[in-house]
């Protein structure tokens, strides 16, 4: 059986490193707010090219804190891909925010750039694109739109460690970068975990006043806030992992490359590439109109898949009230025919050009 995601070897090359961490972790006696949060947030903001990283505890709260930093009127409105992962939902509603849902590109799956405009009121404070699958979304052109009409723009970059646009990295085009260090991700810790990036001096130092309980001083609370810290442990994992980014990047793509040479647009709609953008392939997902039948067939094939994602944020029975006005045909599309195929740290060449093989066999 070919997993779709296997931790333990995708983690296999820095166990070793991993458990010498801990031990000296465990020795120090410090574990949440030290040396290695300090360390990883320096070196995380060196490597996207950003002047400064709060490090904080998953990848919602990045994006909820950032929200909260600017201190938007209540109610006001954020313009977001209707077919992100709920994260992106749930952190606008945390923040007492109104998501505005705005339809994906069908060929990028990001936010298409080209609605964004008709969807801006005189409520909206700022647009929050999501960088799908590994792929950066056409950050050249929100930012233009953004600047037009004076909004933030804050990017989950939850599956983009490393992606560039023309050599640009993730993290340093807009007001505010927000990631996701869930153990899946090309930058994955051991739990939970996740950072703010940011050039803006004061939104920095306002996210690491929210993080922890809006204060900076013990006992005194500036803000009303979360207990949102990266734990030393955590911190300490990504440190070692970082040093290897841009090694695990290459892996996927070379793994895509495979897809890529193997598979054909005739039978399976695959991921758009171009020149221009790095795309560090969190998922490969192709697209197929017996999507369903298809993963059956691989699976009883001994392969095994996922789906990113099944439901669209406003088909959620959580979101009725929030959401139920929008319709997206675009992002059900998506969510009917997409499938994730094996891509990760861990497997090899071989096991992707045996998927291909399975897939090459598949007959409608």
């Amino acid at each position: 059986m070919i997993e779709y995601e296997n931790l333990k070897k995708s983690n296999a090359k820095f166990i070793d490193q991993y458990k010498q961490k801990f031990s000296d972790i465990l020795d120090s006696g410090w574990f949440v707010l030290g040396n290695e949060v300090k360390l990883f947030e320096e070196e995380f903001a060196d490597y996207c090219g950003a002047k400064y990283c709060v490090g904080v505890a998953n990848g919602l709260d990045a994006l909820t804190l950032a929200l909260m930093a600017y201190d938007f009127p209540e109610h006001s409105e954020v313009i977001v891909p209707s077919n992100t992962y709920i994260a992106t939902i749930l952190a606008i509603i945390n923040a007492k925010l109104i998501p505005v849902l705005v339809e994906p590109n069908i060929e990028t799956y990001n936010i298409d750039e080209t609605k964004i405009e008709s969807a801006v009121t005189a409520k909206t404070k700022a647009i929050m694109p999501v960088h799908l699958y590994g792929r950066m979304a056409n950050m050249p052109e929100i930012i233009r739109i953004s600047q037009k009409y004076n909004l933030k723009v804050i990017e989950d970059a939850a599956q983009a460690h490393g992606a560039s646009i023309n050599g640009k990295k993730v993290g340093t085009w807009s007001d505010v970068t927000c990631f996701s260090f869930y153990p899946t991700k090309n930058l994955g810790c051991l739990g939970d975990g996740g950072a703010v990036t940011t050039n803006n001096e004061q939104i920095a130092d306002k996210i690491r006043t929210l993080r922890n309980y809006g204060s900076k001083i013990k006992y005194h609370n500036e803000y009303v806030g979360l207990n949102s810290r990266l734990d030393e442990l955590q911190a300490g994992f990504l440190r070692i992992k970082l040093r290897c980014l841009d090694v695990i990047n290459a892996h996927k793509n070379n793994l895509a490359k495979v897809y890529y040479d193997n598979l054909h647009n005739s039978d399976y709609i695959l991921p758009t590439q171009s020149a221009d953008y790095y795309h560090v392939y969190h998922v490969f997902n192709i697209r197929h109109k017996q999507r369903d039948k298809l993963k059956q067939f691989l699976f009883d094939h001994g392969i095994k898949t996922d789906i990113h994602y099944p439901i669209p944020p406003n088909d959620q029975k959580a979101m009725q009230y929030v959401l139920s006005q929008y319709q997206t045909p675009i992002a059900k599309e998506i969510a009917m025919t997409t499938l994730s195929l094996p891509i990760s740290f861990g497997h090899t060449e071989e096991d992707v050009v045996q998927v291909c093989k399975i897939l090459q066999s598949f007959h409608e």
